[in-house]
């Protein structure tokens, strides 16, 4: 585990103690059975019940054991130990049958070998990772024959935006060398008393589909959105219920996009 992936699982570490006391993630309304999907991934993912699913970069499990209620038959992976410790003991409290896995992503394949119905992912997950090539060989990998892929995630157009949403700061295109940040706070409670320096690294809508197509997927859609079903950064605006826009320009930019792709 290299430098970077080691800073930004302490990190996730230290973001899983705020995040799970947090509004945004709502957890005590998750064990009362809110379903925390969007409604974009409820819309576009319809046919989960009795299939295998994989979550990749599933953080403490919300969205994996509410695919679980759903009738998937779930298994969850992240790398920070204290988010799947977490995701065991929410799936156990509750009793909803799952299985957690905790790995470094890229050395996943050493630890879990079997082939899914499902692999899925979501929200805020490609910033973290240096080499899609790598990352689309392995949901390829871990694909059934036939299988699906679905990944909705922060548009990489809306992650180049500044922090005051008014102009362009950061890179739409990849490079090797990560972006370094020092975090104050996180995304679900701005103002909590953390501080962590983070390594992410951009990917434009080109390099996402063309990593999918090289490693031998057949994409169905890409689908754009000109809003966000979560409140991605302080300076979105809610216009409808669960529906959050850039008020400077709104329905101007993509805020998320979303890809389904098959294993032929």
């Amino acid at each position: 585990m290299n430098k970077y992936t080691k800073t930004d699982r302490s990190l996730w570490g230290g973001w899983t103690e705020i995040n799970k006391k947090s509004e945004l993630y709502d957890l005590e309304g998750f064990k009362a059975g809110k379903n925390v999907l969007k409604s974009i991934e409820l819309e576009e993912l319809t046919d989960v019940s009795g299939k295998t699913m994989l979550h990749l970069q599933c953080h403490f499990g919300l969205d994996t054991l509410s695919w679980a209620r759903m009738g998937a038959k779930v298994t969850g992976v992240d790398f920070s130990p204290k988010a799947i410790s977490l995701a065991k003991s929410i799936s156990r409290e509750l009793n909803i049958e799952s299985r957690f896995v905790c790995s470094e992503l890229f050395d996943l394949p050493g630890v879990l070998n079997d082939k899914f119905d499902i692999v899925f992912t979501s929200y805020g997950v490609l910033t973290w990772i240096n080499d899609l090539d790598i990352w689309a060989g392995l949901v390829a990998r871990y694909l059934k024959t036939g299988g699906l892929f679905y990944i909705v995630e922060f548009h990489p157009f809306f992650s180049a935006i500044d922090d005051e949403g008014e102009n362009i700061e950061y890179p739409y295109f990849h490079s090797p060398e990560p972006m370094k940040f020092k975090a104050e706070g996180n995304y679900a409670v701005p103002d909590a008393a953390f501080s962590h320096e983070s390594y992410e690294w951009s990917h434009s809508i080109g390099e996402i589909v063309t990593a999918l197509i090289s490693a031998g997927l057949k994409i169905d859609y890409l689908h754009e959105f000109p809003y966000s079903p979560t409140k991605g950064a302080p300076y979105l605006v809610e216009d409808k219920p669960g529906r959050y826009i850039l008020e400077k320009f709104p329905n101007l930019v993509p805020l998320v996009f979303s890809i389904r792709a098959m294993k032929e």
